[in-house]
């Protein structure tokens, strides 16, 4: 998948605001009007770039503390084997080879595709991760020459990755998925389509119809009249991806709630609709933002480390939940209008 990294600017402490000007690399999305209305979202989270993701997630440090027991809850021997093969082939950037994570519905209509790569497409798609700075490895060599030993010797470090990668997680990717979609949705009803697209990454703006994006990277993507399919994933914390597929253009960005921060779905009438949208902890920091708490206050009253409520109230400032005003050595966090609407209708999805 082609990458463009997010960088954001923020002080020590991770106290301040989020900077919202764009700097000098930026990922541009060059929309026509046909492609504006050609947007939509993926009908659910796709398997493979979900096993891609987590294997790019595992070599990164970002994410919070979340992502940090996560990493360590995945430090397993047998893990850290079947992942070792996919690392010569994913880096931290998640711009890894785009045959290796075709969208699709379930494992085994994913593999079938990596299977039926054209010679073509795996050639060129291994030569741009080299060039972008991955080894040349033997696996990587016998794989570009259709060596059959190495691409059955991939799908089984693939399939014996993905239980503890993303089979384990797949109810909580999924309600992740939907929540994401259900929040969109909301924003785009309020902001309209461009608000609800400049809002899927923080310190995103439109200039005329390029829709800029702050990125690690320069990158230009002309959709060319396919329009974007959008896919929110709750294991990726890094900047929005971007890839042609032959379905088409996809993007991939970190969903609202990250899948530390997600508990495991459990339907039924008394169930909290906000703490389904945004996770118990987040949901419960958004309602204490009435009361215009520190981050220390955040974390005295809801039990949890400073880390740990300056990650969420971090996640709610980018969603546009909380604005974060510093006086003096304090920082207080405010619940916004929006969130204020959102506290007021539930869910209201």
């Amino acid at each position: 998948m082609l990458s463009a990294e997010a960088e954001t600017s923020e002080a020590a402490g991770a106290e301040t605001s989020e900077a919202a000007e764009i700097g000098g690399t930026v990922l541009r999305i060059h929309f026509t009007a046909e492609d504006l209305l050609s947007v939509r979202f993926a009908d659910g989270p796709a398997p493979l770039l979900e096993l891609g993701l987590a294997v790019a997630m595992l070599q990164r440090g970002d994410g919070g503390p979340g992502f940090t027991r996560w990493r360590r809850s995945l430090g397993t021997a047998r893990t850290r084997a079947a992942v070792a093969p996919l690392r010569q082939l994913v880096p931290p950037t998640g711009a890894g080879p785009l045959f290796l994570d075709p969208p699709s519905a379930d494992l085994d209509q994913g593999m079938d595709l990596v299977r039926r790569s054209t010679a073509t497409q795996v050639r060129t798609e291994l030569t741009r991760i080299t060039t972008a700075g991955l080894p040349a490895t033997t696996l990587l060599r016998h794989l570009a020459d259709q060596d059959r030993d190495a691409w059955q010797y991939l799908e089984r470090a693939m399939r014996s990755a993905y239980p503890a990668l993303v089979g384990t997680a797949w109810p909580r990717l999924r309600a992740g998925f939907d929540n994401d979609l259900a929040w969109r949705g909301r924003i785009q009803r309020e902001r309209g389509l461009r608000g609800m697209l400049a809002g899927l990454y923080p310190g995103s703006r439109w200039r005329g119809s390029t829709l800029e994006i702050p990125a690690g990277r320069e990158l230009d993507v002309r959709p060319d009249g396919a329009g974007l399919v959008l896919m929110p994933s709750a294991q990726w914390a890094g900047g929005p991806l971007v890839g042609r597929y032959p379905q088409g253009m996809l993007m991939v960005y970190p969903a609202l709630t990250p899948l530390p921060c997600l508990d495991e779905p459990t339907p039924g009438p008394d169930d909290d609709p906000l703490a389904a949208l945004l996770g118990r902890t987040r949901a419960a920091v958004l309602r204490l933002t009435g009361r215009e708490p520190t981050t220390s206050q955040l974390a005295e009253l809801l039990g949890i480390s400073l880390a740990s409520a300056s990650e969420h109230a971090r996640a709610l400032r980018r969603a546009g939940l909380v604005a974060t005003v510093r006086s003096g050595r304090a920082v207080h966090h405010s619940c916004t209008g929006l969130g204020h609407r959102l506290l007021a209708g539930g869910s209201g999805l």
